[in-house]
């Protein structure tokens, strides 16, 4: 098949890139202009340059494509419009230049975030990213819901915990490191995505790519800590607080310590199911005490 992946640079993306090009398909690499990360994809895929929030730089790269991949997305950011612009209406470029070019399936990776209850403008962009994809109909869609994603070198939201949890000498638990997640080891995560291209099982489906172990925040950064042979003392810091202490912070026109969507990650329930998943696409995650040995 021929593959588009946008946001091709990122962690995510270039790996994934990697893996189709590996397993032989012919990858396009959608990329901002000017992206230094550029040079990660090497020869793996063919590099088109455009921006989602352009929709007149798509149609090159999606011309005579069979399967898209959509990552291209903003996770953490100080200015609510640019959710608005990147997730949400750069998403609706990408169902359009899709359509446009009679792509067969489009796989929208989207987030755990989505079922938070108390939203943040993050969530609320993925949320509206999702009913975006799933309103098309030229279109065969799958969702895609990961959860805290981590390899050797991190993960985005997984190596600010974890930056987080070796910063302080007493740590700091923000509700008491109650929130339950389901960390996913990339490698879990790239085989069920691989799984989906143009797989008509997946068709108009939602699946959760989580881990295979859920534990506490609390619980994850002991096995944090553990890992480097460290141990250190843990003190519960309400949550009330550190959503006031943040938004004071931007009163002041100061970078917050925390953003919203951290706190908002820090404070509510990631564990979502993937049975979906397990059944339609072999899929059978590692826990995290297994993967984090990896």
């Amino acid at each position: 098949m021929t593959i588009l992946v946008t946001g091709a640079a990122g962690e995510i993306g270039s790996r994934l890139t990697r893996r189709f090009f590996e397993l032989g398909h012919q990858v396009r690499a959608l990329v901002l202009p000017g992206d230094p990360l550029v040079s990660r994809l090497g020869e793996t895929a063919q590099v088109h340059f455009g921006d989602v929030t352009k929709p007149e730089t798509l149609a090159a790269a999606f011309a005579d494509v069979d399967v898209v991949y959509h990552l291209a997305a903003v996770l953490l950011c100080e200015k609510p419009e640019l959710f608005q612009a990147v997730n949400v209406e750069g998403t609706r470029h990408v169902v359009r230049a899709s359509e446009a070019a009679k792509v067969r399936h489009l796989i929208h990776i989207s987030s755990a975030s989505v079922v938070y209850p108390n939203t943040t403008h993050y969530s609320r962009s993925k949320r509206q990213a999702e009913d975006i994809v799933t309103a098309c109909r030229a279109v065969h869609w799958t969702l895609v819901r990961p959860t805290l994603v981590y390899d050797r070198d991190g993960g985005l939201e997984f190596k600010l915990y974890a930056d987080f949890v070796r910063r302080y000498p007493v740590v700091p638990m923000v509700a008491g490191g109650h929130a339950r997640k389901s960390p996913v080891h990339v490698d879990d995560l790239l085989s069920g995505l691989a799984a989906m291209a143009g797989n008509p099982v997946t068709f108009g489906k939602t699946y959760n790519l989580s881990g295979g172990e859920i534990v506490t925040l609390r619980e994850l950064a002991e096995l944090m800590l553990k890992q480097q042979g460290r141990s250190k003392p843990m003190v519960t810091v309400p949550a009330g607080l550190c959503w006031i202490a943040a938004r004071l912070w931007g009163a002041l026109n100061r970078r917050p310590m925390l953003m919203e969507h951290t706190l908002a990650g820090l404070t509510q329930d990631a564990d979502l199911d993937h049975t979906a998943a397990t059944l339609d696409l072999g899929y059978r995650p590692l826990g995290v005490r297994q993967g984090i040995l990896r």
